[in-house]
């Protein structure tokens, strides 16, 4: 990471986006078709990332705190009741202990949004009322994504009536793999129109997409298709969230503005546990896209494990010490 000035932290809560929403285009399989991705070459780029220039002491912790506002905190369990969503939006409206908030010359910071299944939604919206904080629910039969069409619809619809301002939606993976791009931009746009004025995140599971090739080629399409979003991973695969599948999914949002003029924002998911990835995927977005993707409006993290680490790091730059983990409330 470049040793410049790091995330200014003058918007410590979640800022609205200041830019149009993607209103997609029609499918062009030119902007993909026989594109080329060297997997050996996205390696390289993607380890050269940590290894070239480090970050440390004030400037360190300030690319940390940047990341807290960029994490989507997030309960996905099959016994999430209203008392542990709670807790989560309690955490997310002060991640951080009061005494760190303190030595960093700090009066409130908040994550990115809190993410939970659509039936969690009305207790995150209660606990979050006022805060500012977005709710993204995820739908369309997360995490495999294999139910009916028409199903899906009609959940991402009941969430955005419950009050979800993001829908994480997920893809059909077989598409992608029969390359029936016409049935994948099809399914999209059908769940962008029901998304109405949610944002849609399109999460792609490049962990069952084979090759890097299939990685551009479904950003492209979700992109074209109308996703404001595109996330590598419902955090359930095998393989989740990696720096080469990062770094093409994040090239493709690149083109796909060059060409459109549209702002695509970008989330990496699953795999990311440590205040060390943190830097690595900020890192990322900055010398490959800019300094616009790093606000919460264009980047998020679905890695809330990794602010435990977060808080872990930034109690050792106020006080010399490391805490416990118990000593920090679980995400």
């Amino acid at each position: 990471m470049t040793a410049d000035r790091p995330p200014s932290l003058a918007h410590a809560t979640p800022v609205h986006s200041n830019h149009a929403r993607n209103p997609g285009i029609p499918l062009d399989v030119a902007m993909f078709e026989g594109h080329a991705v060297n997997r050996s070459a996205a390696e390289r780029r993607a380890a050269t990332l940590t290894t070239r220039r480090s970050v440390k002491k004030a400037y360190q912790a300030a690319w940390l705190l940047n990341a807290i506002r960029c994490v989507d905190l997030t309960t996905l369990a099959g016994d999430d009741t209203e008392g542990r969503v709670k807790r989560l939006c309690a955490k997310a409206r002060q991640p951080l202990a009061s005494h760190i908030l303190e030595g960093l010359g700090l009066e409130a910071l908040t994550v990115g949004a809190v993410c939970v299944y659509p039936t969690m939604v009305p207790h995150a919206v209660r606990a979050l009322r006022g805060s500012g904080i977005p709710v993204a629910s995820v739908a369309t039969g997360f995490p495999a994504g294999l139910m009916p069409l028409h199903l899906r619809l009609e959940e991402i619809r009941w969430a955005v009536d419950q009050g979800a301002d993001e829908i994480d939606i997920v893809i059909t993976r077989e598409h992608v793999m029969t390359q029936n791009w016409s049935a994948l931009y099809d399914e999209v746009a059908a769940m962008r129109e029901a998304c109405g004025p949610a944002h849609l995140k399109a999460i792609l599971a490049t962990g069952d997409l084979s090759t890097l090739r299939n990685v551009h080629a479904a950003s492209m399409v979700a992109m074209q298709a109308g996703a404001d979003f595109i996330k590598t991973s419902t955090g359930k695969e095998g393989v989740n969230a990696t720096l080469p599948v990062s770094l093409v999914m994040v090239r493709a949002l690149r083109e796909y503005g060059e060409i459109t003029g549209h702002k695509i924002g970008f989330k990496p998911a699953g795999g990311m546990k440590s205040a060390k990835d943190a830097m690595a995927w900020q890192t990322l977005m900055k010398e490959e896209l800019g300094r616009d993707w790093l606000e919460p409006d264009l980047f998020r993290f679905g890695a809330s494990s990794m602010l435990g680490d977060i808080e872990r790091q930034l109690e050792h730059h106020v006080t010399g010490r490391y805490a416990a983990s118990h000593r920090h409330s679980p995400a």
